[in-house]
Order: C-alpha cells, then structure tokens, then sequence
C-alpha cells in the first residue's frame, strides 16, 4: 500500500519508535488485512485477539499474507493474563455493582479484553469498531481507561486530508467534533476545541488555527446558538489558551482568504483555519461525509481524544486503508 501526504509522513514518524497496538476484530478479513500491512511495514507491533486456527483459516481462505512471526496473537479465553486481568477489571468495577464472577464474563468479550491489555499496560493503543457499533468500542473504553488528569471530555475529531493545499495547512485539517458528544454544551465545547488543536499540532507538527463554525460571520445573523459561541470564545480567550481561535465563521469565511477579506478582514484565522469546530455532531458528521464523499477527502476516524491511553473507533464501513490509517494515528497518539 502506497501512502502519501500526511499518513505517509505519519507513517515514517512511528517507525521510530514501535508501539503495541492491539485489534480485536480478528473475524473481519479488513482487520486482518490491516494487520498485515502493519505488520510487513514495521508501523506496529499488532496482537491479535483471537483463536490462532480460526485467523489462519480467514487468512486462508481470503488470500491473507499475513506474516505470523511478526504479530501476537491471544486467545482471550486461553491467555495466561486472564485471570490477572478479571481480578483488576474486579478491583476497577467493583463500586459499580460487579462481582469477581461477573469480570470472568466481561473479560470473555474480546474488546474487553483487549482495553484490559491497554489498561493493565500490556498493549499502548486499540483500534475496533469495524463489526462493533462505537458504543460497544468506547464503552470499555470510558469504563475502564478514563479520561486523561485534567480532561473533563472526552471527544474525538477526524484528521482529514486533501489534495487542495491551499485549504487548511498544506491540505491537512481536523474536524471535530464528529462522532461522539451530540449536542456539546459551552464547557464541551471548550473542551472539544483545546482537545482539538492538540491533536493536531500533536499528530501533524503544524500550528493550530482554529475556527468556531456557524451559518454565521461575526454577527451577520443573531440567535441563541450564535450566543453560545461567542460565550466559548470569551471563555477560549479568557484561559489564554497557546494557539489562534476565533470565530463565529461560516465555512468559507473560515478558509478562503478571498472571502475572509470580505466578512472578516480583521481576524488572524479567517482564511486560514485548519481545524475546524463544528457547532454538533450533526453538523460535523454531515460535514465529514460531505468532504469525502463529494471532495474526495482521505477521512481519519473518528479518533477519540481526552482518554489516558489511545483507543480509536472504525467506522464499520472502513476500508483497509482506513484501519492501516487509524493504527498509525493510534502509534502517535500513545508516543
């Protein structure tokens, strides 16, 4: 598989230092597929959850080369680290109501499992969601690994690319967010947007210029959900956070230097955004699917961010490109 642009540069930065990075999902030929690459490439150390008989068939019967001297695989039923990992899920979930009996079952669900390995420190990132709906990735997730010291939300954004470079930094943008806090409140939305410009000054090297999205410029329209991102501006201002954020901005107003003349000429971000902070979920997922089915946008994720240790959610409509990609992000994120 041949990458360019960000993932290849991505691709090249994980090589430096492997991290483990363990995939569940072992019943789906992508999975495999994805594994394989990593593994051939040397992006990853993968473990794969699963039986070793049962994911050399799929292998077999799809045509899969996948090199088995270079992944791990874990039967979660079998493993050694079982028991182990029932009594810390006990000790974890215990003042939630679940008995020691109740973690041996738990820990039978390979996504369990498998954010049993990251949290126990056996494994650096997870990546599922291609048969698992997000909740059924994240719940685990949220249950278990939690939010980072000092993150009150845990988001997720999508790292998007395209070949205009004349949009974001050189093509590369974040939207956020787009998979999981549906209607965000004033504080989400703070939260969302400082989460959001780490991540890409983090997974890019590039400053973050980040633009609060409306239907709105500058006051062009008035009404409550307008208010509101003013409020999370002050607010933005106020913790004197390091990066460059404004806004209300439409969308173009918010990349198109030519139009950023016209609506808000006195603004460091206009024109220039590259991470973009979509009013809700609704917006942003539609707005995400729109760049890359209409524009051609590679699309990242979602990738969730604000969590101790990285765990990311396919889409289950992801490609093999798509996994390779989110287990690379993945390897950045637990540098």
């Amino acid at each position: 598989m041949d990458f360019s642009g960000i993932v290849a540069k991505m691709s090249q930065e994980v090589k430096k230092d492997l991290k483990k990075i363990v995939l569940p999902e072992t019943e789906d030929p992508r999975v495999l597929k994805a594994a394989a690459i990593v593994a051939k490439e040397e992006f990853a150390k993968i473990v794969l959850i699963g039986k070793k008989e049962e994911i050399e068939k799929i292998c077999n019967d799809e045509k899969i080369e996948l090199p088995f001297e270079k992944v791990e695989i874990i039967d979660n039923l079998t493993s050694s680290k079982k028991e182990e990992y029932d009594e810390l899920l006990y000790e974890l979930r215990k003042k939630k109501g679940i008995t020691l009996e109740d973690a041996r079952k738990i820990n039978e669900d390979k996504v369990y499992f498998a954010t049993m390995m990251v949290k126990a420190g056996d494994a650096d990132g997870l990546v599922s969601g291609a048969i698992h709906s997000t909740a059924n990735t994240l719940r685990p997730a949220l249950q278990i690994i939690k939010a980072a010291e000092g993150v009150n939300n845990v988001s997720s954004f999508f790292l998007m690319e395209t070949h205009k470079k004349d949009l974001g930094t050189d093509g590369v943008l974040v939207f956020s967010d787009c998979g999981l806090i549906e209607f965000p409140t004033v504080d989400q939305l703070v939260d969302i947007t400082i989460e959001s410009a780490q991540s890409y000054k983090m997974l890019t090297g590039y400053e973050p210029k980040v633009a609060l999205l409306s239907y709105s410029t500058k006051g062009s329209a008035k009404n409550e959900a307008i208010d509101k991102l003013n409020v999370v501006l002050e607010k933005l201002k106020e913790m004197k956070v390091d990066f460059e954020v404004d806004g209300e901005f439409q969308l173009d107003a918010a990349l198109i230097p030519e139009v950023a003349k016209i609506k808000a000429p006195d603004s460091k971000v206009a024109g220039n955004a590259n991470v973009l902070i979509f009013p809700n979920l609704e917006a942003g997922n539609i707005g995400y699917k729109m760049a890359q089915r209409f524009g051609d946008a590679l699309a990242i994720g979602p990738v969730t961010q604000g969590l101790q240790k990285p765990v990311n959610d396919l889409s289950r409509g992801s490609t093999v490109e798509d996994i390779v990609g989110t287990i690379i992000v993945t390897c950045m994120q637990a540098k």
